[in-house]
């Protein structure tokens, strides 16, 4: 029997609340072994509010060791940002920046699980950390750099790009190998396709690795035809693709709405090739499908994949319905498995939200909202970022946080009226709120990418692009916004969003309206 100075709690524990409550008094490395045992053997430990609080605290210097969180961490019913961000600090607090910025490359690549607000500022840290390891004589090796570039990547920081870009020239470093490919990746990540391509077009010696990123870059910045004729071009010299080649071709084709080509590809992999699809491959597959409306055949594909579909695949569907048809019945089903993967997926319940407020269901709306209550779900505001002077300033949907608010209201002020004088008209129909016409246009002024602008058009220099990363999809009334913009004030605009970036020119962008 435990002994813990807690009078109003019974050991040993037999529920979570109790099991927390111990775990929020225990003070030794001893005490915690001994809960997490009984967790164990209790079956409590896959809770995932339990498991999460004893890797927050064998995560502690005084209770744990950096070696008992690796030991914990594979072992967790559910990985999510906050099981990593608890794993990247503990790597910076024991000064192993290279492999805080390893695990934050990983994290990227897991399907469903993406950074907070809470992850930023920690790579950033440990960003910061290899810049000071750097001025006392170290020396970055080639492990090194890679991880500080994909943390780059992640963070679209293109300034602190191409410094390291610099730094590799400066050293002599081979682009032929892994650089060239993490330095392709960069750029193409950061909105800089031009710069990608240069590389590319210097790398003397380039390898399966170094086609692939390129033919992915292009094919996120919505250039299809380009990333087609790449693929070409590198079947002619004699280079065969593989499964990753393959899903920057089908991503190319699902962005630019191409179902036939996607089909084509498909097939190419099977038949010629003799690659069996990964969830991957059917992830950009449905998606593709989902985008253009084929919603029924989305279905047969996923009924007719030998594996089980991923929280990703669902989520496609579900987004398919809310652009095309507001398809109710296979909405609640796609929802359905999402929750079942992963009842706390934000995103499928303000999807799903979305899609009854469109159609008037507002009985549906409340009911979801309580569920999402229960659940302790809550909705991720829409967050925007640009690098200025070497500096992230982040903005959330109606921020006066920041400390040139006032000015950034008065710019967005002149650009609503200069936006009104260009024939722009609020699309209201985005805001899904019981709310009167001029609050729905208040809420769609105040965006976050709306902010965002208003920030780089007061602080950027003319003539360079303005650079945006959002977390969360471009809606249709920004996206019409930034295009006036962009002809209104002469100014290029890149925007990443969750799915792929737009390049704002003239009024026009790259993405045809499509995406």
């Amino acid at each position: 029997m435990l002994k813990f100075p807690v009078p109003s709690v019974q050991v040993p524990p037999s529920s979570p609340e109790s099991q927390l409550a111990l775990l929020h008094h225990c003070k030794t490395p001893r005490e915690l072994h001994q809960l997490h045992a009984i967790s164990i053997k209790s079956g409590l430990f896959f809770f995932p509010p339990i498991s999460a609080r004893f890797l927050t605290l064998y995560s502690h210097p005084d209770l744990g060791t950096l070696s008992d969180s690796l030991a914990l961490f594979p072992h967790l019913p559910r990985s999510d940002s906050f099981s990593f961000n608890v794993l990247i600090k503990r790597y910076i607090a024991d000064h192993q920046s290279h492999l805080a910025l390893c695990l934050f490359r990983d994290m990227l690549s897991i399907p469903g699980v993406a950074p907070d607000g809470f992850t930023f500022p920690l790579v950033m840290k440990g960003c910061a950390q290899l810049d000071a390891d750097q001025e006392e004589g170290g020396h970055p090796n080639i492990v090194t750099l890679v991880s500080v570039l994909s943390a780059v990547s992640g963070l679209a920081l293109l300034q602190r790009g191409r410094l390291i870009h610099e730094y590799i020239q400066r050293n002599g470093f081979s682009l032929n190998g892994i650089l060239g490919i993490c330095l392709i990746e960069m750029y193409s990540k950061c909105g800089s396709i031009e710069s990608a391509i240069s590389v590319f077009e210097e790398i003397p010696r380039k390898k399966l690795g170094h086609w692939t990123a390129m033919v992915v870059g292009l094919g996120i910045h919505g250039m299809a035809d380009f990333a087609f004729k790449l693929f070409a071009k590198m079947l002619r010299i004699g280079m065969k693709p593989n499964a990753i080649t393959f899903v920057g071709v089908l991503n190319a084709c699902s962005h630019a709405g191409i179902v036939d080509e996607g089909r084509r590809y498909f097939k190419l992999m099977r038949e010629r090739y003799e690659i069996e699809p990964t969830l991957e491959h059917y992830g950009c597959f449905v998606d593709l499908l989902c985008r253009i409306g084929n919603l029924n055949e989305a279905m047969d594909v996923i009924n007719q994949m030998p594996m089980r579909p991923n929280k990703v695949i669902w989520m496609s569907l579900l987004s398919g319905c809310r652009k095309h048809e507001n398809n109710i019945k296979i909405a609640e089903f796609a929802a359905q498995n999402i929750m079942e993967l992963d009842p706390g997926a934000t995103g499928c319940y303000v999807l799903l939200s979305n899609i009854y407020a469109a159609s008037g269901l507002w009985d549906n709306v409340s009911k979801l909202r309580e569920k999402m209550k229960e659940q302790g779900v809550r909705k991720d505001p829409g967050c925007s970022s640009l690098e200025l002077g070497g500096i992230v300033h982040e903005f959330i949907v109606g921020d006066r946080s920041h400390p040139q608010s006032d000015k950034i209201y008065i710019k967005l002020n002149e650009m609503s009226i200069r936006l009104r004088h260009a024939g722009y008209i609020p699309d209201t129909t985005q805001v899904l709120l019981c709310v009167d016409e001029k609050e729905k246009e208040t809420e769609l002024s105040h965006h976050s990418e709306r902010l965002a602008m208003a920030f780089a058009l007061i602080n950027a220099e003319q003539r360079r692009p303005i650079r945006i990363v959002k977390n969360l999809r471009v809606c249709n009334d920004c996206h019409n916004v930034t295009k006036l913009l962009s002809h209104i004030y002469d100014c290029e605009i890149i925007v990443r969003d969750n799915s792929r970036f737009h390049h704002f020119r003239n009024g026009t962008c790259s993405c045809m309206d499509y995406w």
